[in-house]
């Protein structure tokens, strides 16, 4: 699979506010699906699931077996990667534009 082809993947997880407070509530420790299911009581345990499916699909999630529980696990290097494509460097010129504007303004 290409690079462009594994971000479409993880934008098009992330752009379910479900999926994301999914990854939200992973974000301190792993959680099981059935805890996971429980936090979104307006949803069933079916929807949690598919949910959950997108999640692991996409890389953003790891999910292990013990027993009978499914533990799922938050994969936060995909995160890690687009902010270091994208975010990061677009912020740095962002502000390094508006650092020469306060300048330029401050000049006149």
């Amino acid at each position: 699979m290409s690079i462009h082809a594994e971000y479409d993947k993880i934008f098009k997880a992330l752009a379910s506010h479900i999926r994301r407070q999914i990854l939200d509530n992973l974000k301190d420790q792993p959680l099981t699906t059935g805890t996971l299911c429980g936090n979104f009581a307006n949803i069933d345990r079916c929807t949690v699931m598919q949910h959950l499916k997108v999640l692991e699909d996409a890389g953003l999630i790891i999910a292990e077996r013990r027993g009978r529980e499914r533990w799922n696990h938050l994969n936060a290097m995909p995160i890690q990667d687009i902010h270091d494509r994208w975010i990061g460097p677009h912020a740095a010129a962002a502000s390094a534009r508006l650092a020469r504007f306060k300048q330029s303004a401050e000049t006149k």
